[in-house]
Parts: C-alpha cells; sequence; structure tokens
C-alpha cells in the first residue's frame, strides 16, 4: 500500500490552488511586516465620559451592585460589603478613590479585584468590563511618567487614552484606602 501526500505543487483545481498562494501571501507580509509585541490584558470599562481599566489578572469576578449591604456611617468611598466565597468583602466606589470622577450612569455592577496585597474588595462600575489587549511597551512608557496610581496609555496613534489602574498604587496612597476591606 503506497501512501502518495500531495503537497502543494500538486495540487490540480486552479481555485484551490489560488486560494491556498493568497494566504501564503498574506502570512508572509504578516511575518515580515509587523513584530509580535508583547501585550497586556485589562478589563476595560467606562467611568464617566473616560475609559478605564483594570489588569484582567487582578479581575476575579463581575457581580451585580444590588449584592452589597449597605453600612451605615461609613467612610464616604465605602458602599457597603457583600458575601463573595464565603468572605466579607468590603464595596467601594471607584469614583471616589480616583478622587470624585462622575458615573455617566449610575454603577449596576460590583468588580471584584485583588488589591495587589493579596485581599479582595469589590469596586463599582457602569457596565461589565470588556477584554482589551494594550501594547506592554506603551504601558511601561506611561508608567514611567508618573507615580499616580491612574496610567494615561496611548491607543490608536494618540486618538485615545485608557486609563489603567494601579491597584497596588491606588491602595498604599492615603489612610483611607489603607483601612478599607
Amino acid at each position: 500500500m503506497s501512501s502518495n501526500p500531495r503537497g502543494p505543487e500538486e495540487i490540480q483545481n486552479p481555485e484551490v490552488r489560488t486560494l491556498l498562494d493568497e494566504r501564503a501571501t498574506r502570512l508572509r507580509g504578516r511575518a515580515e511586516g509587523t513584530v509580535d509585541e508583547t501585550v497586556i490584558m485589562v478589563a476595560e470599562f467606562p467611568l464617566g465620559e473616560e475609559r478605564y481599566a483594570l489588569p484582567l489578572e487582578s479581575l476575579r469576578s463581575a457581580l451585580p451592585l444590588r449584592l452589597v449591604t449597605p453600612v451605615p456611617l461609613s467612610q464616604p468611598h465605602v458602599i457597603g460589603v457583600l458575601r463573595y466565597q464565603g468572605s466579607v468583602l468590603a464595596a467601594l466606589s471607584l469614583a471616589a478613590l480616583l478622587g470624585g470622577h462622575g458615573w455617566r450612569q449610575d454603577p449596576a455592577v460590583l468588580l471584584v479585584v485583588e488589591r495587589g496585597d493579596g485581599e479582595l474588595c469589590a469596586l463599582d462600575c457602569e457596565a461589565i468590563p470588556r477584554p482589551l489587549s494594550l501594547p506592554a511597551a506603551a504601558v511601561e512608557a506611561a508608567r514611567a511618567q508618573t507615580d499616580g496610581p491612574v496610567v494615561e496609555v496611548p491607543m490608536n496613534n494618540n486618538r485615545q487614552i485608557i486609563h489603567l489602574i494601579d491597584l497596588p498604587r491606588l491602595f498604599a496612597r492615603g489612610a483611607g484606602a489603607r483601612n478599607v476591606g
């Protein structure tokens, strides 16, 4: 029994041959014209009129805001508490933590995040975030220009800015942030 696999040169159907040649040309163009760039995956969401993001590796869950139990006489950035996987977490106002940015619509979602110190908390959000990749080089360049908790990463040839939230920096600053959760 002889096996005679056909290679690309042996394809008789001209339409199939043309299709394969076009694919090969596109793939060669990609390999020659682009360099594989390292990316950072983030969860992007609106905050007022701007776009914000959290590193995807810090996001644990998205939950409905209605799960929060208000805490009377709490600090202004504390919305309340909620149960998550057997633990009680602080639910915090992201807008208040960032210095009073306003929402376009009332928050309806809580994002359960790892704060950078091994602890979890929940942050309010207008909508469920969507995954987005940011070029690692652009993120590092933007981080080098600020020591604050929000890094402005330019996108699409500087036409859009993604405000990347550095959670460890956000929760390390200010006495109020250290005592939440």
